[in-house]
């Protein structure tokens, strides 16, 4: 499969999908605050896609300010589509993150550090041996402020990347249109299955804000 050739499906070619809701846990695995919301006052959201969402997850929960994560599938058209449904490439889905997180405690570029950092942005419908558009790398956002803060981003981080050598940038920036919960065993994965799979880590090149 040549993840060159992938494409994420029109809508009226996805599965139907379903209208009941995915049931998951009351609590986050790790730190016991509510996936679901409605989340605290102050709390905001954004949702970014790196890839298998186990180990993606993981590297946010861990980060000072970011009140809850969860697995999600975001940026496609199938309502409330199961795993298996997602990596048929079917949905319009890719695997995804939603971070809720405190900007009194966390800025954006810290966590756009985490993302930047943690996958290759540059792979298309792929990351490293998942191929497959449910792996494109996304960020989608959820006010004007956090639009205007990825593509500055994306624009710092394109230019240490075109130093080190490597290549252009393919992550899809996008307001979010939604996402829907993954299966219960996916949330927070890894701290279930601390021996579990996970593709993520430094990817050699450093993000440094643009007003750094």
């Amino acid at each position: 499969m040549n993840p060159a050739d992938l494409r994420v499906p029109a809508p009226e070619d996805t599965l139907p999908g379903r209208d009941v809701e995915v049931p998951v846990p009351d609590a986050h695995y790790v730190n016991g605050n509510p996936l679901v919301g409605p989340f605290p006052d102050g709390m905001e959201t954004i949702v970014f896609g790196m890839g298998c969402f186990w180990g993606a997850e993981r590297l946010f929960w861990e980060q000072e300010g970011v009140y809850t994560t969860a697995a999600v599938y975001a940026g496609g058209t199938t309502p409330n589509p199961t795993y298996e449904e997602t990596c048929t490439g079917l949905t319009g889905h890719t695997e995804a993150v939603l971070v809720v997180y405190d900007p009194a405690v966390v800025d954006l570029d810290q966590l756009f550090k985490i993302f930047w950092e943690n996958h290759d942005p540059t792979q298309g419908m792929r990351q490293g041996n998942d191929i497959g558009t449910q792996y494109r790398s996304a960020i989608y956002t959820t006010s004007d402020e956090q639009a205007e803060a990825a593509l500055r981003s994306r624009e710092a981080y394109q230019s240490a990347l075109t130093e080190s050598g490597f290549g252009e940038i393919t992550t899809e920036i996008a307001p979010s249109t939604g996402y829907y919960y993954a299966e219960s065993y996916h949330q927070q994965y890894l701290a279930k299955n601390p021996r579990g799979y996970c593709n993520h880590g430094f990817c050699q090149v450093p993000f440094q804000p643009a007003n750094a």
